[in-house]
């Protein structure tokens, strides 16, 4: 009898045959039933046979399938016929369950074709495995509810999604289908533990500060500083690009390569960019005005408390002359509308590796969007195997009153874990950081 390749012990096999691509295996399940599935009564009787093909996990680089003859009952007491159920086999699926577990993993890191093509099963099969993969690990994984949640927009398959966040933990807890405000709401509705909330940090969408101040009224909503600074960048930005439609084809290229020392901040400044931006400044006195206006603004983040940077965005708004203000204006227009929310930050600081990490998520995945559905993409950032940031439970020494049997077992392990609910497991959710390294070296 041909040794059991398949490491498999329910099985006897009966015959190996192999070619190109496949290991085409023969086998019989070890032990059979002994009583009937519909009224568990021990009268059953063979009643005829079939050969099930059972997909198993690929060996040496080959698919397998597993050949199972599988023998058909009859109860005498209910009259009932039934077929055994091959062991180790999945319920829902003609595989073993091992594959069903190794394709629900591997479903997350790679493209459902290639795995397809690995293991000889339908797409769509691989996509339903996926899904109940999915959806087991939502049943049993629970992030921990933010105290600081991050609510912002991360573009997968050229759409923005809103990505909810743990800005204690850098860590991701949700990604969303999209970020209307019924998604949005729907999501803060279903959130169990969403009056634990206490703070949220968001860019000016205002679908998300509707839903925030309906459902969670006791958190304080900040912009973080990130989302309104770059507003002056864009206005700056607009000035340099109709500057260039007036200049000559080579100061405009000039203008062009120096776009980054326009966007710098000028303490930041090497020698070389300070003369190059002196001499922009000295030609298009426009864009000197325009990067001057920038500074400014940025200026005002680097007040100590609300009331000086209050005091210092009004100084600044008077004092935009003329020929500046209309580029300008829509960030005006964004910081008068979101005020409480935007000067929130001076009581309330988030911090900007927080803003720094979604960024760096957001350009990687941006380029893994071919291949992938949103759900694939979804779970490698909620679900990569190893990216989760665990609070495990506490070591405690044991209290004095152990019974006398138990002192040697005491001796050599003098500590035990203490499984109160106030030490338990807590998952603050993917670390972000992590995701973009395991993306960057392949491995997700």
């Amino acid at each position: 009898m041909p040794r059991n390749i398949l490491n498999l012990p329910s099985y006897a096999i009966s015959r190996i045959e192999e070619d190109e691509h496949d290991y085409h295996i023969w086998a019989e399940a070890s032990g059979h039933p002994s009583s009937c599935q519909h009224c568990g009564r021990r009268e059953i009787v063979g009643f005829g046979r079939r050969e099930q093909l059972i997909r198993d996990l690929p060996m040496r680089g080959k698919r397998v399938g597993i050949y199972v003859d599988t023998r058909r009952y009859r109860c005498r007491r209910c009259g009932k016929t039934f077929y055994e159920h091959p062991p180790d086999m999945d319920e829902r699926r003609m595989m073993t369950s091992r594959l069903a577990d190794w394709v629900g993993k591997q479903s997350i890191k790679r493209p459902f074709t290639h795995l397809s093509d690995e293991v000889g099963l339908a797409e769509n099969t691989i996509k339903n495995v996926f899904r109940d993969y999915i959806n087991e690990l939502e049943r049993t994984i629970r992030f921990e509810v933010p105290r600081w949640m991050g609510v912002d927009d991360i573009h997968i398959i050229k759409k923005p999604r809103c990505i909810i966040s743990n800005i204690e933990h850098n860590t991701a807890v949700e990604v969303l289908s999209d970020r209307t405000k019924r998604t949005v709401m729907t999501y803060f509705q279903n959130l169990k533990g969403r009056e634990k909330v206490s703070y949220v940090a968001m860019d000016m969408w205002a679908p998300y500060r509707e839903s925030v101040q309906a459902l969670m009224p006791q958190a304080t909503i900040v912009v973080d500083k990130f989302h309104v600074v770059r507003m002056a960048n864009e206005a700056l930005e607009s000035v340099r690009k109709a500057q260039r439609a007036e200049i000559s084809p080579r100061k405009r290229r000039g203008l062009m390569h120096d776009r980054l020392v326009l966007l710098k901040r000028r303490h930041d400044l090497t020698d070389e960019e300070y003369l190059k931006l002196t001499g922009w400044a000295a030609n298009y006195p426009l864009l000197g005005a325009a990067y001057d206006a920038k500074e400014a603004f940025y200026g005002i983040w680097d007040m100590k408390t609300r009331p000086a940077a209050e005091r210092a965005y009004e100084i600044w708004k008077s004092g935009l002359t003329s020929d500046v203000r209309e580029a300008f204006q829509p960030l005006v227009r964004a910081v008068d509308g979101w005020r409480p929310h935007i000067f929130a930050y001076f009581d309330h600081q988030v911090t900007n590796a927080y803003a720094e990490s979604v960024n760096h998520l957001i350009r990687v995945m941006n380029g893994l969007g071919r291949g992938y559905s949103f759900e694939a993409l979804r779970a490698k950032i909620l679900f990569a195997e190893g990216s989760h940031k665990l609070k495990r439970p506490n070591l405690r020494r044991r209290q004095p009153g152990w019974l006398l049997n138990d002192m040697m077992m005491a001796r050599s392990n003098r500590y035990a874990m203490d499984t109160s609910d106030a030490d338990r497991e807590i998952n603050y959710g993917a670390d972000i950081s992590t995701l973009v390294r395991l993306i960057r070296e392949g491995k997700l």
